[in-house]
């Protein structure tokens, strides 16, 4: 599967808008898209520039699928499924998003980003209601429990995104219990607990022309 390896602080950039990639780095002054708010690229500077009601759309798409890491197919087929759901196409297209494990992780604090979730998850770092799972797209379900496995517990990277997660707070549909390496979930992510600036009705339009 085709994976980006260039750098992510591009992407930000790109997408005008902070992402959160980087982990730590996107909290202090080291910061690119703090130091240089414009897209990247020879023209980045370059004032004035119209953009098509098709530029805006597939913007959206991108911002939201570099976001959580996933390719054009991964993310196309999660869009798939959310038409076929009940409901508004592009909330629950949000919503499966962030119930994805390496995302659950992630909101936990278990890692500093999606990316670093993913690869724990892939390492079979953690167990879903005691069952081992190296899946990163598996979706959790209300009452589900994370927990990091034992022979884990002393990883640094780990142990100091736990003693970081003050600073970016865990969501109410999600709690957390440092002491024992835990997780639970109180209930499943609405469209209201998502606080990025996200417009996702630009995605449904795009993907219906």
């Amino acid at each position: 599967m085709a994976r980006y390896i260039g750098s992510v602080c591009r992407l930000c950039r790109r997408e005008n808008l902070k992402l959160f990639l980087k982990g730590d780095r996107c909290y202090s002054d080291k910061c690119a898209f703090d130091r240089r708010s414009f897209p990247p690229g020879q023209h980045g500077q370059r004032i004035g520039r119209k953009v098509s009601d098709y530029g805006i759309q597939l913007r959206e798409k991108q911002k939201v699928k570099r976001m959580y890491g996933l390719s054009e197919k991964q993310f196309h087929l999660f869009f798939e499924r959310a038409e076929h759901q009940k409901g508004i196409t592009g909330s629950n297209l949000l919503i499966m998003l962030e119930r994805r494990l390496d995302n659950v992780i992630y909101r936990l604090g278990f890692t500093n980003s999606r990316t670093q979730g993913r690869h724990f998850v892939r390492h079979a770092h953690f167990l879903v209601n005691g069952k081992r799972v190296d899946i990163p797209s598996f979706l959790i379900k209300l009452g589900d429990v994370i927990e990091l496995r034992e022979s884990s517990r002393e990883i640094k990277a780990i142990n100091d995104s736990l003693e970081a997660v003050v600073r970016r707070g865990v969501p109410q549909w999600l709690e957390l219990k440092k002491d024992v390496f835990a997780g639970n979930v109180k209930g499943l992510p609405v469209r209201e607990d998502l606080t990025m600036p996200i417009q996702e009705q630009l995605i449904v339009e795009l993907y219906s022309k």
